[in-house]
């Protein structure tokens, strides 16, 4: 992406974008403290934060660009590419890895046919790794979207990655 297309909005849906600027404008001052509220109110909308987005958020409540791209980049939840419809998420904190999540996410790659950073080519699956779900308990944890996965067995992955195939399949 080149620097007219981080700084260009028209390939955003305009809808969209004037929902959130509602949403912005009805924010207390000084608006920059509710980035994080700004930031999950945009993806609501867009699915994703691209670079143009983000920089017009940054104009919106007068802050930067690097701030906003800096808490876009921190905080797992938050999504700088287009995502598959399910987002298969691998925790690997800890008691995650030590458990063999780093297994787990392998097999995930595999079995979505996916990478880090890749949505698959039906853009049905996209795989992240995070830091931590907070279900240490039933380490090794996965989620898919909202729903969580614990004490997940690598013989279990191609039976969680089916379900949401076929849920897929029926829409």
């Amino acid at each position: 992406m080149n620097i007219q297309e981080v700084l260009d909005i028209t390939s955003l849906d305009a809808d969209k974008l004037l929902e959130l600027e509602n949403f912005i404008n009805q924010c207390e001052n000084p608006k920059h403290e509710q980035l994080i509220h700004v930031l999950h109110k945009a993806q609501h909308l867009f699915g994703y934060l691209p670079p143009n987005l983000q920089r017009h958020i940054a104009l919106k409540l007068n802050c930067s660009s690097a701030l906003v791209n800096g808490v876009v980049t921190f905080y797992s939840f938050f999504n700088e590419h287009k995502m598959g419809e399910f987002t298969i998420s691998v925790c690997m904190g800890t008691a995650c890895f030590v458990k063999g999540s780093d297994k787990i996410i392998d097999l995930v790659y595999k079995e979505t046919k996916t990478s880090k950073g890749v949505m698959s080519d039906d853009e049905v699956f996209s795989v992240k790794d995070v830091r931590c779900i907070g279900a240490c308990g039933l380490a090794p944890v996965l989620s898919v979207n909202e729903k969580v996965f614990g004490h997940v067995k690598g013989k279990d992955v191609a039976d969680i990655v089916n379900i949401y195939r076929k849920e897929h399949d029926k829409n």
